[in-house]
């Protein structure tokens, strides 16, 4: 909590909790720009695809497993997914964390994320995670439910996601390999049981990093994106 100018505290947002030092950016594409904060527990990065343009009012934001990344699961899904949304006029951000495996750390920094997407003029926000990542955007989901439209997990842990109930029906679309050897397809089944919801797509003969899988994730996850997000929008 911080004091206002009355002396009343406010609540702290998720870029207060990040304490940022110092940040920088450059463009290193069409329309992708690469983002620096510089934090006392970490550096964090962010690449954000920016359409050309009006943007859409809507954005997402996609986050990796206990070790971090930025490229997803498949082939390198979270870029295809980036560089499709952006030419349908949807911004996204894709993010490295502070501390990987650390789950109130991940948390603030994908909240820190949505909270960037709505300061650039998004209504709604879609929250997407691969394995660990799957309980952060839960978590965060259930955290700012006013900000978050749904939720995307790909083999998904169901650690931290004993607060899935909170998504109250919000569309929930899942993918998990029945050859997981990291975390098992049940993991998924009880994250959607305590949800009470959820679109599970088991994808057969697949491995934790559903690198079988890409091209089934890809166009599923853009009609549902087409459904429950971007057509949503006038």
């Amino acid at each position: 909590m911080s004091q206002s100018g009355n002396g009343q505290e406010t609540p702290q947002t998720p870029l207060d909790a990040l304490g940022i030092m110092a940040s920088q950016q450059a463009i290193i594409g069409a329309n992708l720009r690469h983002v620096e904060m510089y934090t006392m527990r970490g550096l964090l990065s962010l690449l954000w695809h920016e359409p050309d343009g009006n943007a859409k009012p809507v954005a997402v934001v996609m986050v990796g497993g206990a070790m971090g990344g930025m490229l997803g699961p498949g082939d390198s899904l979270y870029h295809a997914l980036g560089e499709a949304l952006v030419a349908r006029g949807v911004p996204s951000i894709r993010l490295s964390y502070r501390k990987p495996n650390d789950l109130d750390s991940c948390c603030v920094d994908a909240a820190a994320a949505v909270q960037l997407a709505v300061g650039s003029g998004a209504d709604h926000v879609v929250i997407m995670g691969h394995s660990f990542g799957g309980a952060v955007a839960i978590r965060v989901a259930v955290g700012l439910a006013e900000m978050v439209t749904g939720v995307v997990t790909f083999a998904t842990q169901s650690a931290g996601c004993e607060v899935a109930g909170g998504l109250q029906g919000r569309p929930l679309l899942m993918f998990h390999g029945d050859k997981d050897s990291i975390l098992p397809m049940d993991a998924s089944e009880v994250v959607r049981a305590i949800a009470g919801s959820g679109d599970l797509h088991i994808m057969p003969g697949d491995d934790h990093l559903l690198a079988k899988s890409h091209d089934v994730m890809f166009e599923t996850t853009m009609k549902w994106l087409e459904e429950v997000l971007i057509g949503a929008t006038p």
